[in-house]
C-alpha cells in the first residue's frame, strides 16, 4: 500500500459490505465451504472474495489447513475493527427506525447473574411494560463490573452492576461513565417462618450457632460477615453452603431454618416472593452501590438513553 492513501476513495472502491459479510461468516464458521453454504454462494466465489481482501490489504487474513481456516493476527484485527463499524452502521439504521417509531428498538444490557436474578427483573419488567416493542437482550457480564470489556466489544451499551464502597470516580477506568443509582447495605435474612423472624432485636453473638449460607469467599458479603464475627471476638458460625446464586440461597431459606446475607435491595425486590424477612442484627457499616456504566465518547442509542432515564425514575425512591 502506498504511504499516503486517500482513505475515502480507497475504502469505497476496494471494500464492499458484502465482502466483509463473507469475511465475517468465514471467520465465524472456520470454513469457506460452510460459509458458502450459509450465504448461498459457491466455495470458489467465497475463496476469491477472501483472496481479494488479502491482496488489497497485503496480508494473510486466514491460515488454511485441512480442517478449515483460522484467523491470523491480521484477520483478528480486521474482525474486531469491522465489527465495530458494522455495529455503528446497524445502530444508525436502528436509530432511524427509533426516530420513526420511538417505542421500538433493541436494548443490549449487561449485568452479572446475581444482578439479573434479583435487582434487574423489576426494573426491566416495568421498562418492557412501558415500551413493549423494545427487544431486550441481557448479556452476562461477570464481576468485576468495572471491567469495560463488554462495552468496548459492543456486546452491550449499558452495564448494570454493584460496586463496593462509595461511588468515588477515582475507582473507575478513565474511559467509562459511572452513574450511581442507589446505595445498598448488607443485611441478614431468614424465612418468615423462622423463629429468628419474630425477634425485635438480635445480637450477633446469638447467631453464632445458626446455620449460615454465604456468598463465595473473597466476596464483599462473605468478608463482611467474617469481619463482623471476628471484630466481636466470636468464632465463625457454621457455614453450611457458599453460593453466588441468589435463587439458590432463597430456596434454602424458604425450605429450612437458615440465615443468609443479601444486599438490602435484593430483599426489597424479593422478600415477598420468597417469604423472607430482614433480621434486626447489625453486620457492618461497609456499603456498596448499584450503578450504570457506559463508555465515554460513544453515542448511546435512543433506546439505551430511554432505559437509563427509566432506571433513574424507577429507583428514585431508593436513593
Amino acid at each position: 500500500m502506498p504511504a499516503t492513501i486517500d482513505w475515502e476513495r480507497w475504502i469505497g472502491r476496494r471494500f464492499r459490505l458484502k465482502d466483509l459479510h463473507i469475511f465475517f461468516t468465514v471467520a465465524e464458521l472456520g470454513s469457506m465451504a460452510k460459509a458458502a453454504r450459509r450465504i448461498g454462494m459457491s466455495q470458489p466465489a467465497v475463496s476469491t472474495v477472501i483472496a481479494d481482501l488479502e491482496h488489497t490489504l497485503g496480508v494473510r487474513l486466514f491460515d488454511r489447513g485441512g480442517r478449515g481456516v483460522e484467523l491470523t493476527t491480521y484477520g483478528r484485527t480486521l474482525l474486531r475493527r469491522s465489527n465495530a463499524a458494522f455495529d455503528e452502521l446497524k445502530q444508525g439504521v436502528m436509530d432511524i427506525g427509533f426516530l420513526a417509531d420511538p417505542s421500538s428498538g433493541e436494548l443490549r444490557l449487561g449485568c452479572s447473574q446475581s444482578i439479573a436474578a434479583a435487582n434487574l427483573p423489576p426494573i426491566l419488567h416495568s421498562f418492557s411494560e412501558r415500551f413493549p416493542r423494545v427487544t431486550l437482550s441481557v448479556i452476562d457480564v461477570p464481576p468485576p463490573i468495572l471491567d469495560p470489556t463488554a462495552l468496548q466489544d459492543r456486546r452491550c451499551e449499558v452495564v448494570l452492576g454493584r460496586v463496593e464502597g462509595s461511588p468515588d470516580a477515582s475507582k473507575f477506568p478513565k474511559d467509562v461513565n459511572a452513574e450511581p443509582l442507589y446505595e445498598d447495605r448488607l443485611v441478614a435474612a431468614a424465612s418468615r417462618k423462622s423463629p429468628w423472624a419474630h425477634r425485635r432485636k438480635i445480637d450477633l453473638a446469638e447467631l453464632k450457632d445458626a446455620k449460615w449460607i454465604l456468598t463465595s469467599k473473597n466476596t464483599f458479603n462473605h468478608e463482611c460477615v467474617v469481619e463482623a464475627f471476628r471484630s466481636r471476638g466470636l468464632a465463625l458460625p457454621t457455614i453450611i453452603m457458599t453460593a453466588q446464586s441468589t435463587p439458590l440461597r432463597n430456596y434454602f431459606l424458604t425450605h429450612g431454618d437458615y440465615i443468609a446475607t443479601f444486599a438490602s435491595s435484593v430483599l426489597r425486590f424479593n422478600a415477598d416472593q420468597f417469604g423472607l424477612k430482614e433480621l434486626p442484627v447489625k453486620l457492618t457499616d461497609r456499603k456498596s452501590f448499584v450503578g450504570m456504566i457506559t463508555l465515554k465518547n460513544r453515542m448511546l442509542s435512543p433506546v439505551a438513553e430511554r432505559f437509563i432515564q427509566h432506571a433513574r425514575e424507577f429507583t428514585g425512591s431508593m436513593r
